[in-house]
């Protein structure tokens, strides 16, 4: 090891350890990846070099270098071996510089050769140590994606649980103002609509909570295994190889294996309404586009993670088919539908002019009216715009139909195949002239 490297750039300054899996960040200053992961996970965001409090960002490789150093350093120090009196063959009277990967003994050259191990495998107890340290830190970064996985989880359920109330209750004021329009003769079907929605709200509420706890438990118990295996990581050599394999096998095996409580599948039944479909069709029009193109369009534009959980946070851009209407609406009532297909990636409704000639088309902006479906991680959720509210009902297929009341400030959305509605904005303000809009993804892309 070179002569010149200074003893205490080897030592984590958040353990005060050598570094295991030494990682360095933008601003120079090193840590070990564990004690880094776990100090901006409690330090508030964004995160920061814990040295110098420096803005920095969570995408990091391990320092090669740094990392040989460290091993070259335990080899060196005196500390990291036994006592001299473990370290003794008390039938050679050599050092014991091996360990038998069979027997799982410390040995000197002479036992190494002896009958008893000579058909074994044996490595010196550092290089031995060093490739335990290694699984161990494998295994410990499939544990700290657990947990991360988990907590994102959890951000998702509390939030769920944090709305709820408030989405259902939306949910039967959409329903009512749906039967308002209609004869008092459904009033028998409002009321079992109703009805549902109340029962099957309560079930999944309850469920809802349940899954935060569990999620909250099981992150518990990953950050005590992550800590626990950091700190083996830790241990002298030695001391490392002495705890048994066996027991060390099965502390990795339980922490890898650990299934994740999943999210709760919250979705409210979409029931038909008696006549919506009908009653629609009569301000049915045709939609002439003004503008049709495929434009590489950031269709996941969301970057309100922190305080929407639930909204997809993939900001990949792809090449989006976009249209809006020729005509733009100032009065009255008016109906258009698209079909969908199975496309997993679209957005409906209306916007106002000042919208659609921005170059970003920021999904949360004012002024602007739309349902849109996202596919993340092989789920489809949907979203309403202005602010961004996850809708929990099913995804469409097929014919959408798009209704705009602009006299009541009501845009509502239906699937058209079940007759049901999937979502209204209910006392809206409308200040601008409104333009019908889509973009969807091409027909080869975002369908399944």
């Amino acid at each position: 090891m070179d002569s010149n490297i200074d003893q205490d750039e080897l030592f984590c300054s958040i353990c005060e350890n050598y570094f295991i899996d030494p990682v360095t960040i933008g601003c120079g200053h090193s840590f070990c990846r564990p004690c880094l992961c776990i100090f901006w996970e409690e330090a508030p965001y964004p995160p920061y070099c814990p040295v110098c409090r420096e803005t920095s960002h969570q995408m990091f490789k391990t320092n090669i270098v740094l990392k040989t150093q460290v091993f070259l350093a335990r080899w060196a120090r005196p500390y990291c071996l036994p006592s001299s009196a473990e370290q003794m063959c008390e039938i050679h009277m050599k050092t014991k510089n091996f360990f038998c990967e069979v027997t799982k003994d410390l040995l000197c050259l002479h036992c190494c050769t002896s009958k008893e191990h000579v058909v074994h495998n044996h490595c010196s107890i550092g290089w031995t140590a060093e490739g335990y340290r290694q699984n161990l830190l494998k295994q410990m970064r499939s544990l700290w994606e657990q947990t991360q996985e988990n907590r994102r989880n959890q951000k998702r359920e509390t939030s769920k649980v944090r709305t709820w109330k408030g989405y259902v209750s939306l949910r039967r004021e959409m329903i009512r103002a749906e039967y308002q329009k209609v004869c008092h003769l459904l009033y028998e079907e409002e009321r079992r609509y109703l009805e549902g929605i109340e029962r099957e709200s309560k079930e999944i509420f309850q469920r809802l909570k349940e899954s935060e706890e569990n999620m909250d438990l099981k992150g518990k118990l990953l950050r005590g295994m992550y800590e626990d295996l950091k700190k083996m990581c830790q241990k002298p050599d030695m001391e490392l190889l002495q705890v048994r394999t066996e027991e060390r096998r099965v502390t990795v095996s339980e922490a890898v294996q650990q299934h994740l409580p999943q999210p709760v599948d919250a979705q409210l039944s979409s029931w038909p309404i008696t006549g919506l479909i009908e009653r629609l069709s009569q301000f049915l029009g045709h939609v002439h586009h003004e503008s049709t193109s495929y434009a590489n369009v950031n269709l996941r534009h969301l970057h309100v993670s922190p305080n929407h959980p639930d909204v997809v946070t993939n900001t990949k851009r792809s090449n989006y088919f976009l249209a809006w209407g020729a005509q733009t609406f100032t009065c009255g009532q008016h109906y258009w539908e698209v079909d969908v297909g199975n496309c997993q990636n679209w957005v409906l409704g209306f916007c106002d002019d000042s919208w659609t000639m921005t170059n970003d088309m920021v999904l949360d902006s004012e002024g602007i009216f739309l349902l849109f479906c996202i596919k993340e991680d092989n789920q489809c959720s949907l979203f309403t715009s202005s602010p961004l509210s996850p809708q929990y009902v099913q995804r469409p297929l097929g014919h959408v139909g798009v209704f705009l009341d602009y006299e009541r400030g009501v845009v509502s959305f239906v699937h058209v195949a079940s007759s049901s509605l999937i979502c209204s904005f209910l006392s809206c303000s409308f200040s601008c002239p409104l333009r019908p809009f889509l973009c969807s993804a091409p027909s080869y892309e975002g369908c399944v």
